[in-house]
């Protein structure tokens, strides 16, 4: 006799910051895989875009406004999807957008409204369907991080501080639900191609990439993918019950290495930044999930 019962057949799926990158990546492949999703976003105009072409694949799926900072708009979100695609059994968290304002000269308003998003908002999401879960003895959710949390960056001190919070608040709920079958399960990414931090101009990015650079924080100009993260995390939330994969990282992997004869050289660190800047794979900074 199996020491945990499997997952249920149906098992709706609610995902924030839908409307772009991470986020929209996950919908995709968690419908993809035969999950109802329900999207949610401040630019519903997108999500309604996205809901479109997972309807044209089979899928289904439920839009809803929603704005992780006001907790109305978290349990209208919530009760909305419940009515529309049954009770979540898998929740993904990512939320969000930065700046790239160094933390001293950054208004407390400013350092406050990004732990708002994404600590307090992830916080918002949980404290609303956690309980549902715990009575139901089963259910999943991710929380998206960020390898600053190991590795903090320069110009992001709000988005370290907010992701840290996000890590000690999972930690701590892992610890506290353990025994009652609902898995809290956090994925970090490393630098992902994505729309966060593309309104930066051109010389607020030369400068944050040389930062990190000369930090020792972009060993090459490779970045993840959105769709690389999504599979993760629909690989997490896939894993049979009984296992729980409490945290992951995800790096980009390296260009492979031309023979040593072939070499020109290593990289200065303008160099390095300038592949990072304007190379094929770069979308000129280290975000995560974005689709607020």
């Amino acid at each position: 006799m199996p020491r945990f019962e499997p997952h249920p057949q149906r098992r709706p799926a609610l995902v924030t910051g839908a409307s772009s990158g991470i986020g929209a990546a996950t919908a995709v492949l968690l419908a993809a895989a035969g999950h109802p999703v329900a999207l949610g976003a401040r630019r519903t105009d997108r999500c309604e875009d996205l809901a479109e072409t997972i309807r044209k694949d089979g899928g289904e799926v439920f839009t809803h406004p929603l704005d992780v900072s006001d907790s109305g708009s978290v349990e209208r979100f919530v009760s909305a999807a419940a009515g529309a695609l049954g009770e979540p059994e898998i929740v993904v968290s990512g939320a969000g957008d930065l700046g790239a304002e160094r933390v001293h000269e950054l208004a407390s308003e400013d350092f406050a409204a990004q732990l708002q998003v994404h600590l307090v908002g992830a916080h918002r999401l949980v404290s609303r369907v956690v309980p549902g879960m715990v009575a139901r003895g089963r259910g999943d959710v991710v929380l998206v991080s960020s390898d600053v949390v190991r590795a903090p960056r320069t110009r992001m001190g709000a988005y370290v501080a907010a992701k840290n919070g996000v890590e000690g608040m999972a930690r701590a709920l892992q610890m506290e639900l353990e025994g009652t079958g609902v898995r809290i399960s956090v994925v970090r990414p490393g630098p992902t191609m994505t729309g966060m931090g593309m309104g930066w101009d051109a010389e607020t990015t030369g400068e944050v990439l040389e930062e990190w650079v000369r930090w020792g924080l972009a060993r090459h100009p490779y970045f993840l993918r959105a769709e690389d993260v999504a599979a993760v995390i629909a690989a997490v939330v896939a894993a049979p019950r009984g296992t729980h994969l409490t945290l992951v990282e995800v790096q980009p992997e390296a260009a492979v290495a031309k023979p040593a004869a072939a070499r020109s050289g290593p990289a200065s660190a303008s160099e390095a930044a300038g592949a990072a800047a304007t190379g094929p794979d770069s979308p000129a900074v280290s975000g995560r999930e974005e689709g607020r």
